[in-house]
Order: C-alpha cells, then sequence, then structure tokens
C-alpha cells in the first residue's frame, strides 16, 4: 500500500500527527498507530490522556528551567545540594545524563538549547539572561559548561564566558573524556562521570 492512499481519513490523519515528531518518518508513524489501534481501548485512552496531561502539568523549574511536577524541581528544593556550583546544560535529557552518573552534587542551569545561527537560535532565544542573574545575586563559586563537544557548543560556552568572566567565579568545562562532537545524553556514565569530576578551568 502507497503512503498516500489510506483506507481511512482517521488514520491517515493519526500517521500524520506521529510524523511531526523528530526521527519520526512516515513508515515507523504507520506502525505506531497500528499498533495502537490494536491495543485495547482503555490502554489507548491512558496513553492519550498522559500525553494531555504532560502537555497541561508539567512546569519548568523556576530556578534551573528543569522539567517537574512542582514550580521548583527536586534537584533545586534539595538542601543538600551544593548551591555555589552551577553546572550549565543544553537540555533536560543533559540534566538526566548527570545525574545518572551520581558524580554531581551541585545544581543545574538548563539553556534550552544552544547557539545556531543556521537553526536561527541565538543567544536571546536562551536561559542566558537568568544565569548571569544568578551569579549576579552572589554564592555562585563556579559555573560549568557542560554543553554537547559540537561546533555549537563550543560556540555557546566562548558566548557564556564572555558574558560571565567579568565576575569573580571560576568557569570550568567537561575533561575531554568526552569525545570531540559527541552530545552528553550518549555518553556512557562512567565516561560522563570522570569528566565532571576532573572538569578544566575554560579557555578561549
Amino acid at each position: 500500500m502507497s503512503f498516500r492512499e489510506y483506507p481511512s481519513k482517521l488514520l491517515e490523519n493519526a500517521v500524520n500527527e506521529f510524523a511531526t515528531l523528530p526521527g519520526i518518518g512516515r513508515k515507523t508513524a504507520f506502525r505506531l498507530v497500528m499498533n495502537l489501534l490494536r491495543r485495547d481501548a482503555g490502554d489507548v485512552r491512558k496513553f492519550g490522556e498522559s500525553i494531555i496531561r504532560l502537555h497541561d502539568e508539567v512546569y519548568y523549574c523556576k530556578i534551573c528551567n528543569n522539567i517537574s511536577d512542582t514550580e521548583i524541581c527536586s534537584i533545586c528544593n534539595d538542601m543538600n545540594r551544593d548551591r555555589s556550583v552551577i553546572c550549565v546544560v543544553e537540555n533536560i535529557q543533559d540534566v538526566m545524563a548527570i545525574e545518572n552518573t551520581h558524580q554531581f552534587k551541585g545544581l543545574y542551569h538548563v539553556l534550552g538549547g544552544i547557539i545556531s545561527p543556521i537553526d536561527g537560535i541565538g543567544p536571546s532565544d536562551l536561559k542566558i539572561d537568568s544565569l548571569e542573574e544568578k551569579v549576579k545575586s552572589g554564592g555562585v563559586k563556579e559555573i560549568i559548561f557542560a554543553l554537547s563537544t559540537t561546533m555549537e557548543g563550543d560556540t555557546t560556552n566562548y558566548y557564556l564566558f564572555k558574558r560571565l568572566n567579568k565576575y569573580t567565579i571560576s568557569l570550568t568545562t567537561l575533561a575531554r573524556g568526552v569525545a570531540i562532537g559527541d552530545e552528553l545524553e550518549y555518553t556512557d556514565e562512567i565516561t560522563l562521570g570522570r569528566a565532571i569530576n576532573n572538569r578544566n578551568p575554560y579557555q578561549q
């Protein structure tokens, strides 16, 4: 069957919606939809409701921008964390990757992306102003640049360095146990943990 010819408009609409997700082509979207059709109606309803609740009820932490069920995430609420050290990451997946190493005891700041002119993403599109406000308010001793070791990640590191270098804080970056061009969420926990523990002063 051609993927331009569907026996049902409802089926076609569902495939079209799944195909809007990143990394999901039309054939994969079709398989996912057919899988849902074979499931019990209660399971499908539960699946749909979980997505709707996620969209309507999830919070972005007021302090670090991490995803949370409450206004302040569990990491920022944890008084045992070292609040003088902030690890700057690109996205939620990177927070999860670093937390899985059990090596970092500070706080996070999620930028929500990295500078990428080719994708139309500039500094004003990221949570950089709020990061500088944290530094200005005092109490921060170290900022760790934990961005992907790509050209875009290095560009963002350099921009952050220029913004924060005027403050009397330590600016560090992950040790290069993380290979050049790697994204953090795909780095194994042992390598990532060592890169955090053996971080280096940031150099231009």
